[in-house]
């Protein structure tokens, strides 16, 4: 299960959050906080899975026999670093990491085909697109649909896709998909 969704730029500044389990506003605040200190640090050569930061690790528990481990938990980090976003999910032991990398991979595809060639401003004034991706990609912190197309359509079916100025065109500072492979996450691995 997937347990929460979080897109930060390179400064920080959340551009999504989305929380599948319920935590504190609080413990959220500071698990960001923690999640993006330990990814923006890491060189570009670096795995893109981590175990979960401590916080989140000791709110999650609940009581249980000693003996028998609680796969629902939060234990998984998953990352994916484009251009100036960090795509992050956070994830249960029965999720697969590479799944998740897929995951990523299709929801920013899925983006820069609705937008056009995608950048940072895209999903800080069109959020209700950024949501609808995810909400045609994950319902309640399960893995419902990666079909791209499919997702793209459902999208589209839905009259979300929010419009460009006319004299906005593609610029240089647009980021799309290519841009976001400049910063391959499987080189050298």
């Amino acid at each position: 299960m997937i347990n929460a969704i979080l897109v930060f730029n390179n400064s920080g500044q959340p551009r999504l959050t989305k929380f599948y389990t319920q935590l504190e506003t609080n413990v959220q605040q500071r698990l960001i906080a923690e999640i993006f200190a330990l990814v923006s640090h890491r060189p570009p050569s670096a795995c893109n899975f981590l175990p979960l930061p401590p916080l989140l690790a000791s709110s999650s528990t609940t009581p249980q026999s000693p003996n028998q481990p609680n796969n629902d938990t939060p234990s998984l980090l998953t990352y994916r670093h484009y251009a100036t976003l960090y795509f992050i999910l956070i994830s249960t032991s029965t999720e697969s990491p590479l799944a998740l990398l897929d995951l990523i991979q299709v929801f920013v595809e899925a983006l820069d085909r609705l937008f056009e060639n995608v950048c940072e401003l895209d999903l800080i004034f069109n959020f209700e697109t950024l949501h609808a991706v995810l909400g045609e990609m994950v319902v309640g912190g399960v893995v419902v649909e990666t079909g791209l197309e499919r997702v793209v359509e459902g999208v589209k079916s839905q009259g979300k896709v929010a419009k460009r100025p006319v004299n906005e065109g593609r610029s240089g500072g647009r980021m799309g998909v290519g841009a976001f492979r400049s910063v391959d996450a499987w080189g050298g691995r």
